[in-house]
């Protein structure tokens, strides 16, 4: 059941209407079982001062594009009540003007856009209005015989308004329907959600639980009488077979998802969507429509759904059927835009949003992790509205166009301008080796500041959290993982890439970073000396770049690899000898490998850093004695000693590499591979010739 979260004292604590309104919406949002992501609305009416200091009557209401579990007060749009009442006895109005008119309504400009529901608060009397999209509410208004189950529950107690889009019309015949029906105490909406209302926040919060509480009873005892959808037809493979299918599958599916626009993936594999995608009805119910109008902006009308039977068929049949699958797909969505597209609509990415598997699990789509955690998210709305609606008599939803018209309505499009605008590595996945270093963390901010999605690889774990943690506490959520990895080790290598193609997809960008140095005359290099650097900086790079490859290749979408070399990858550095060979042997590894990565567009090139000090863990250890000591000078002049060399006579930072590594990573640089950039400050020594 739902549970009543409301604290009175924490309730009494609200300094104002709209904190109350604040509090109350976060309340309904924490639980998505009561509404949906950034769907639903809430409002109060109230008193406030306009910009002469007159009171006025005003509705805050939810501003469009929110979400009601982290909706803040400046989330809210107040208007002004005595303008809007008067439309009432209008008796039509179309979208475009409506918007208009509110807006002229707003006591503040600086507010949000009012929601696309705010008549509906708006004609309603009562003092504070919730609208959601509770899972057991819309299982009985997805259902075909909706309406004589409500008389069940409710008897007269509800008013059932049947489906038409959101907007003027929907909000009048939910206040007439009010109106008619002195006992109503609930709106039921077809297709769509529930309304209910109440003199205070907490009386208008009780009756939204309360009633949902009602519905969720009758349908759970109808689901113990009965098998869930159908009951079970497949069954799943055991957890180290999924995860080994998931490793080679993901990235395929992203390749052929990122066809037009790049895609970032999300597994799920929770409890609820295992019963649904191995049952016996999962293949007809999942075809039938999206479970409410606000899940279609991102999951689209319908899942793709690939039957897959674990104990007669293997990877290989899997694979050929969602190449199959995915293509069709994407061939129906193009033939569904055409046939409704009105002058000016822009095609969204054909693929799927949602890929469900039997015996698998459920991947869903998306720009970036956010976008794809929304539609995992809705999706499992989905499947909780689809089994009750299944055990109380079949599920329903909007038709091909009626699915559309909400697709790609104007006032629902507007909520997606609404978005930051997408960067360079929008879309991408970037793998950082030796993230945590000074080069390393500076280039994986660079990254997360243009829309990357960031790996920080690293033998420091605690070093490469923290970076982890600072970009997600700055840009959300998901958009960079730490990862626990030693170049040397085939094993931890291939490990740290499962983790992120089972988090991410697959990989776009690789940053072949991770370094150590040592420095001593040639006849005084030992071989586990000389060991040492070719198996962090040779063989590490290879194994690292190998497995990037491998998926880069399977993807089919090109990729980007930089290696970071040095000076001495063409300088022979005095008292470096097994150090200046490893990176020259780098430098050329590189070259073969963007020999060989031209055929599936993957570019590999170089960037050649010299004496990048600040923030280095190499600097910090015994190389900066020894340098200083191959140089004749104190430690402490090393910094300066490096500077007087150059041409420019400048120092070089970990921000000036990231630069380079963005560059041959981005866009600007589509066209260039096997080259060497160097970032030196114009070490003569060290010109490439």
């Amino acid at each position: 059941m739902i549970k009543n979260k409301w604290n009175p004292e924490e309730s009494k604590d609200q300094s104002s209407a709209l904190a109350e309104l604040r509090y109350r919406s976060n309340l309904i949002g924490s639980d998505r079982r009561i509404c949906n992501w950034g769907g639903g609305n809430t409002s109060v009416k109230t008193t406030e001062k306009d910009f002469k200091g007159d009171d006025v009557e005003v509705m805050w209401v939810k501003g469009s594009g929110s979400d009601l579990c982290h909706m803040e007060e400046k989330h809210f749009t107040a208007l002004k009540l005595e303008d809007i009442l008067p439309l009432k006895e209008r008796e039509d109005m179309s979208d475009e003007d409506m918007v208009a008119y509110l807006e002229h309504c707003m006591v503040n400009p600086a507010n949000p856009r009012a929601s696309i529901e705010t008549l509906l608060h708006a004609f309603l009397p009562y003092k504070h209005v919730d609208h959601t999209h509770p899972d057991s509410i819309i299982s009985i208004c997805c259902a075909p015989n909706g309406r004589e189950i409500a008389d069940e529950i409710f008897e007269d107690r509800y008013v059932w308004v049947p489906y038409i889009r959101p907007g003027f019309l929907l909000s009048k015949m939910i206040a007439e329907g009010v109106e008619q029906n002195p006992k109503a105490e609930l709106v039921l909406m077809e297709k769509h959600g529930l309304v209910v209302w109440g003199e205070t926040a907490e009386e208008s919060y009780n009756k939204t639980v309360d009633i949902i509480n009602e519905a969720k009873s009758y349908i759970d005892n109808k689901l113990e009488q009965t098998a869930a959808f159908g009951g079970q037809k497949y069954t799943s493979l055991a957890s180290e077979e999924k995860e080994n299918l998931l490793h080679t599958m993901l990235p395929v599916i992203r390749g052929l998802v990122s066809q037009e626009e790049g895609m970032i993936l999300q597994v799920d594999v929770e409890d609820d969507v295992m019963e649904f995608v191995n049952s016996e009805k999962a293949k007809d119910l999942s075809q039938v429509g999206a479970a409410c109008p606000d899940h279609l902006v991102h999951t689209k009308r319908t899942p793709l759904y690939i039957e897959f039977d674990p104990v007669s068929e293997g990877e290989s049949e899997l694979i050929e059927k969602l190449e199959i699958g995915i293509a069709e797909y994407m061939k129906d969505y193009k033939s569904y835009f055409e046939k409704y597209a009105e002058s000016g609509d822009k095609m969204f990415n054909p693929a799927p949003r949602v890929i469900l598997i039997s015996g698998v699990g459920m991947i869903t789509t998306g720009k970036d992790i956010k976008n794809a955690d929304v539609s995992r998210q809705l999706y499992h709305r989905a499947i909780s509205v689809m089994k009750g609606s299944d055990a109380i008599g079949g599920f329903i939803s909007l038709n091909a166009e009626e699915s559309f018209r909400i697709e790609y309505w104007p006032l629902e499009l507007y909520k997606l301008s609404l978005a930051p605008k997408e960067g360079d590595f929008s879309r991408k996945v970037c793998f950082v080796t030796g993230g945590a270093g000074g080069i390393g963390s500076e280039t994986c901010r660079l990254f997360a500041s243009q829309g990357g999605h960031v790996v920080i690889a690293d033998l420091n774990m605690e070093g490469a959290e923290k970076v982890a943690d600072e970009i997600n506490e700055q840009y959300g959520a998901g958009r960079a993982i730490a990862v626990k990895m030693n170049v040397t080790v085939e094993e931890e290598i291939l490990q740290a890439y499962k983790e992120v193609i089972i988090t991410y997809g697959g990989v776009d960008v690789l940053v072949n970073n991770a370094g150590l140095a040592t420095s001593s005359p040639f006849e005084e290099t030992t071989l586990s000396e000389w060991n040492l650097n070719m198996e962090v900086l040779g063989t590490g790079y290879f194994l690292v770049s190998r497995e990037a490859f491998k998926i880069m290749k399977a993807q089919q979408v090109g990729g980007s690899m930089v290696f970071i070399g040095s000076k001495n990858s063409i300088y022979a550095g005095k008292n470096a000898s097994a150090y200046s060979s490893v990176k020259a042997l780098e430098a050329h590894l590189a070259r073969c490998i963007a020999a060989e990565g031209g055929d599936y567009g993957i570019r590999v090139n170089s960037v050649l850093p010299d004496a990048v000090l600040q923030g280095s863990a190499i600097w910090g250890s015994k190389w900066r004695e020894e340098r200083a000591a191959a140089y004749n000078i104190d430690p402490d002049e090393l910094e300066d000693h490096y500077k007087q060399r150059t041409v420019l006579k400048v120092n070089i930072y970990p921000r000036d590499i990231a630069e380079a590594i963005a560059f041959f990573t981005s866009s600007k640089s589509l066209k260039t591979t096997g080259c060497m950039l160097t970032v030196d400050g114009g070490v003569a020594a060290a010109f490439t010739r």
